[in-house]
């Protein structure tokens, strides 16, 4: 199996949790990786060179995806928008784009760890899924673990992972914060902020992205 892999630090608790995953697992699932930024991770599993992949929520609705996603309950400080007169959209991002547009922030749209960076160190920013729970009152779901085919693996992918509470080693923490320049401390405190469950609020939130995302078109 090949499965896309988007090394953004919210997805940190996930790799830690799949390498032990497969380590241990009784059926010895084989994976391979296919490393991208979410719009290219996108393009790769709809053009089936990924098997499976954490898609972004605008490009999901029609896929095949189990009970796990990239969620934020409130604010998140990876998904921003630095306000200008001009608007520029974030090149790796798909959801966030749209999620801007509905929420019509003008500006420079940032994503994933360079946007938690400048967050960490400037508040000229607007965070977009707090703006969107101030507005609507439901999380935000940046991404869904969809699945072309095996969904019995991908359930219990799921099953494990909602389980397991899992704790990132030290080297690993060591590992980003040096290639993200955030430190430690910052790191794990910004995973905080992340959910993985697609619960019942969260599937409201996602139907009424939906639905406002369908009026921009």
């Amino acid at each position: 199996m090949i499965f896309g892999k988007i090394e953004y630090l919210n997805l940190l608790p996930f790799h830690v949790f799949m390498k032990a995953y497969l380590k241990n697992s009784a059926s010895k699932i084989s994976m391979e990786y296919k490393r991208g930024v979410p719009s290219k991770i996108n393009r790769d599993f709809h053009s089936l060179r990924v098997d499976a992949a954490f898609i972004s929520s605008i490009s999901a609705k029609k896929s095949n995806y189990v009970g796990l996603g990239i969620i934020a309950k409130k604010d998140v400080k990876s998904v921003i928008v630095i306000p200008s007169k001009t608007n520029k959209e974030d090149r790796e991002s798909a959801s966030s784009n749209v999620l801007a547009s509905i929420l019509d922030v003008k500006g420079e749209v940032l994503i994933g760890d360079k946007a938690l960076h400048y967050a960490l160190k400037s508040d000229e920013y607007v965070d977009l899924a707090k703006l969107w729970y101030d507005r609507y009152k439901l999380p935000f779901v940046f991404a869904l673990l969809c699945y072309h085919k095996d969904k019995k693996v991908y359930k219990k992918i799921e099953k494990e992972f909602l389980k397991r509470r899992v704790r990132i080693p030290q080297y690993l923490l060591e590992k980003a914060s040096l290639e993200t320049d955030i430190s430690k401390g910052e790191i794990l405190n910004y995973l905080k902020l992340i959910s993985y469950k697609l619960d019942t609020h969260s599937k409201r939130g996602l139907t009424r992205f939906y639905k406002e995302a369908k009026k921009l078109t």
